[in-house]
């Protein structure tokens, strides 16, 4: 049994809108897919986590193709929460993720990350039918296997939820010294590793931190 990490590059051009909405408005920074309920009618049940504005999507979002209904919860200090009404066979992109949860030997895990226009996740399963699936792709997906091995089970690593420039920026200050102590680097000198402003890398190594340190959070709540 194997397990891989997976990074599928959205064509913008042929995204629905749904998509869209939720994995390139400037108004959104990162979506999750929580939770999913399949039902025996056409229409599905999808729990979603919003970091960002999540209004315009709950506005504009039904009565596009496949969408009948979203509701937001109250907004945390990061997230809002929408649970959506939908149809996964008149939203192609959805479509292709369900029709791959109902893939035997194989499971997506959730969450399923939205992020910058493209999607993240990981899946598990017998190697041919994971390889199956990810031939099977629809036009306008490009997958790319980050990282493939096997399965141990377990929460997913902390670091599952950083972007790549988050993760860049991490293993830069880790190489630098940032985190040392006596700390041995500066922001400016992480910066000028990762050839961006110094503010951006600060904001980099604290988005990571804050998803990092939540991460082991939600773990120790699951424990106790």
């Amino acid at each position: 049994m194997k397990h891989l990490r997976v990074t599928a590059s959205v064509d913008q051009d042929l995204a629905p809108p749904f998509y869209t909405m939720l994995s390139a408005s400037a108004a959104i920074r990162e979506t999750r897919v929580l939770e999913w309920n399949t039902t025996v009618s056409d229409s599905d049940t999808v729990l979603f986590a919003i970091d960002g504005d999540a209004e315009p999507f709950a506005r504009d979002a039904p009565g596009t193709p496949g969408v009948e209904s979203v509701r937001l919860s109250a907004t945390d200090q990061q997230w809002t929460y929408a649970l959506v009404d939908m149809q996964p066979e008149v939203t192609p992109m959805f479509d292709a993720i369900r029709e791959a949860r109902t893939r035997p030997g194989i499971v997506v895990r959730k969450p399923i990350v939205y992020r910058d226009g493209d999607m993240y996740f990981h899946v598990v399963g017998d190697p041919a039918a994971l390889q199956n699936a990810l031939d099977e792709a629809p036009d306008g997906v490009a997958v790319r296997i980050e990282e493939i091995g096997p399965f141990h089970g377990g929460p997913e690593r902390p670091a599952t939820g950083l972007s790549d420039r988050q993760r860049d920026a991490v293993a830069v200050a880790l190489e630098l010294g940032y985190y040392d102590r006596p700390r041995t680097a500066t922001h400016a000198d992480v910066a000028d590793e990762l050839d961006c402003a110094p503010p951006t890398a600060s904001e980099h190594l604290q988005k990571a931190e804050s998803k990092v340190l939540q991460a082991v959070m939600d773990d120790l709540r699951r424990r106790h």
